[in-house]
């Protein structure tokens, strides 16, 4: 009501004041109505005035003009109105409802004196018979309404045609108006999704299992059931059990059946596969490579004490764990060692390479390469034996944590860092990393690397991920830039500054170079620096700031020019590895020891993808570094 009063009011004035009796513009500047003095300035009057006096104004004005002096649709009620005209039909049918169908209502709104109904105003209303047929109230009130789409016009939010002045969707409906839902809704919703598809996840992961189990034995020919197979010693050993997906990992212990014609439950073995006893199980919630189809058992866990079979790739002779005693006197059967025996004598020998990785001298840069066992097969030493050490201590508790002390040199300000079990189970595991692990690892190659290097301490700087990332710069963005211009100029040569920037979803890492405001942008997953545009524009403008703080003299042509160089570094093959290749791409850099990093990567790293073997070399880098610091003590 407001509004239609305000634009009669302009209307008013238009025709009092710039028109003449014709209704035709004047040409002579109008005089400034000082009646109105209270509610116009002088100012507000010129701007009015220019504003009527503007060509498509008038073009406008007179397009609207011309079609509402001929609708299509003629109202024939003068000035009786919807709202008197629906109280007039309800006291005359003397109906108990309280309102009449929009399009009900719009007929008769356009029936004149006689009586008579034109053909074109029957047909609508007739097509929204039909359609009010079809459509639910709900779908009239979501999207547009039966008159609506008979008319075929849009419906303008906020009102309801055929209705008249002033009635909403809301009015008329008795809707509650619409809330948007509130954070922890929408997290307990994310939540639940996030559930579902994990166990879609499982479900066809089980499926396809038992299918594989299906096919294989189908295809399996009669030199199936001779499997003695040469890369393992002929008889019973002791054996590491892994899967290869989700993700790689060790799930259990075991013994491996390496003998001629041997059978799985009167079956023969599916060609790649070996008789397996399980022992142990490391991971609660691993699935049986092929499940039992004669117990229906699916689950790792549920097979303790069986035999299952297990592909050949996956399984690794235990050379560490004796078959034999000794003497009489000792050794240990370890096919007849509890599992609680198995976990203590386990937990020990971790202990005692704990304390022997202690006394270390700490002088030494480059840490050893994690050994291969004689077969070939990659062990992750130091993961299983934090994992044992995690297992034993009050870490295996949830909610446990453990702080990490973060030195003013590494980040431009000193912090403490936490470290949860979750994150521990997330290397392990091989899940997607937190900025914990992601700072532990800049502290290794702090401590390892730049401590007592003045060389590369000087050359190479770090940005917090804590202090800047997406969703902090989507609120606190002058924070961020602060930050980042306070860590700039605490240079005074050229550094390369290495940000691990999180983006919620996705690690990626940022090599800047302040003085050449040059930014190297390393993604593995191959994708533009464009598709994250409030992290370039942060960088672009720090720089900016930065360049301005320093006094620097820039030409005018490349002022705005701050070079963005996409290195073609490897990629990743999954969704998880992201965090595994930003930790290493700041190994190499650190290692290579250069500021400009070539943008067809280092040649001495150079590669479509890094292997597993690289990316656990990582992971043993850091579960050396959590022993070495005992962050995790029995």
């Amino acid at each position: 009501m407001a509004g239609k009063r305000h634009r009669g009011w302009r209307t008013f004035l238009t025709n009092k004041y710039l028109k003449d009796k014709e209704k035709i513009f004047v040409e002579y500047d109008p005089e400034y109505p000082v009646k109105y003095a209270i509610f116009i300035t002088e100012e507000e009057w010129v701007a009015f005035v220019a504003q009527r006096r503007d060509e498509n104004f008038k073009k406008v004005s007179a397009t609207n003009r011309e079609r509402a002096s001929n609708p299509t649709y003629a109202y024939k009620k003068g000035r009786l109105g919807y709202a008197r005209l629906e109280e007039k039909i309800l006291d005359e049918t003397k109906s108990d409802a309280t309102s009449l169908p929009p399009h009900v209502l719009w007929k008769e709104a356009r029936v004149g004196k006689d009586g008579t109904v034109r053909d074109d105003v029957q047909h609508i209303y007739d097509e929204c018979e039909t359609l009010s047929q079809s459509i639910s109230t709900a779908e009239d009130q979501e999207n547009r309404s039966v008159l609506s789409r008979a008319l075929n016009v849009p419906e303008y939010p906020g009102r309801v045609r055929g209705k008249g002045h002033g009635c909403t969707p809301t009015s008329l409906y008795k809707n509650p108006r619409r809330r948007n839902p509130s954070n922890q809704e929408v997290m307990e919703t994310l939540q639940a999704l996030q559930a579902q598809v994990l166990q879609l996840q499982k479900d066809n992961e089980r499926y396809r299992c038992m299918e594989k189990c299906s096919s294989q034995l189908k295809e399996t020919s009669e030199k199936a059931s001779i499997n003695c197979q040469n890369k393992f010693p002929e008889g019973i050993s002791s054996c590491q059990l892994y899967l290869s997906s989700p993700t790689y990992r060790l799930v259990g212990k075991g013994k491996v059946h390496n003998t001629s014609g041997d059978l799985l439950h009167h079956r023969p073995l599916p060609d790649g596969h070996l008789k397996v006893s399980v022992d142990v199980v490391l991971d609660k919630d691993a699935l049986l490579p092929i499940p039992d189809i004669v117990s229906e058992t699916t689950l790792l866990r549920d097979a303790i004490g069986s035999f299952v079979a297990w592909p050949l790739d996956l399984i690794f002779i235990d050379d560490e764990t004796p078959t034999k005693p000794a003497s009489k006197d000792k050794g240990i059967l370890r096919h007849n060692e509890s599992v609680a025996s198995q976990k203590e004598v386990f937990a020990q020998g971790s202990q005692q390479l704990s304390q022997k990785i202690g006394s270390r001298q700490k002088n030494k840069r480059d840490l050893p390469v994690t050994s291969l066992p004689k077969k070939g097969a990659f062990v992750p030493r130091y993961q299983i034996s934090l994992e044992t050490l995690v297992d034993s201590s009050d870490m295996a508790t949830a909610g446990a944590i453990r702080l990490l002390d973060m030195e003013e040199d590494i980040f431009g300000y000193s912090c403490t860092e936490t470290i949860g079990k979750e994150d521990l189970e997330h290397i392990f595991r091989h899940q997607e990393l937190g900025v914990g692990v992601i700072h532990t690892y800049i502290r290794f190659l702090y401590d390892n690397f730049m401590r007592g290097n003045d060389q590369l301490s000087n050359r190479f700087r770090f940005v917090s991920s804590s202090l800047v990332n997406k969703a902090l710069i989507c609120r606190e963005p002058d924070s961020c830039r602060e930050y980042l211009v306070k860590r700039f100029m605490a240079s005074s040569t050229n550094n390369l500054y290495l940000w691990p920037y999180n983006s919620e979803c996705h690690w990626l890492l940022l090599a800047i170079d302040p003085l050449k405001e040059v930014v190297y942008f390393l993604n593995s997953i191959d994708g533009e620096w464009t598709n994250y545009p409030d992290m370039k524009q942060l960088v672009d403008t720090s720089i900016k700031v930065f360049r301005s703080q320093r006094q620097a003299r820039v030409p005018r042509t490349k002022s705005s020019n701050i070079t963005w160089i996409k290195v073609q570094c490897p990629l990743q093959r999954n969704g998880i590895d992201c965090g595994y290749f930003v930790m290493r791409f700041m190994r190499e850099v650190i290692n290579m020891n250069q500021i400009e990093i070539p943008i067809t990567y280092f040649d001495e790293y150079k590669c479509a993808h890094y292997t597993r073997l690289q990316l656990e070399q990582i992971k043993e880098e850091l579960c050396q570094y959590f022993i070495e610091k005992r962050l995790i003590s029995i």
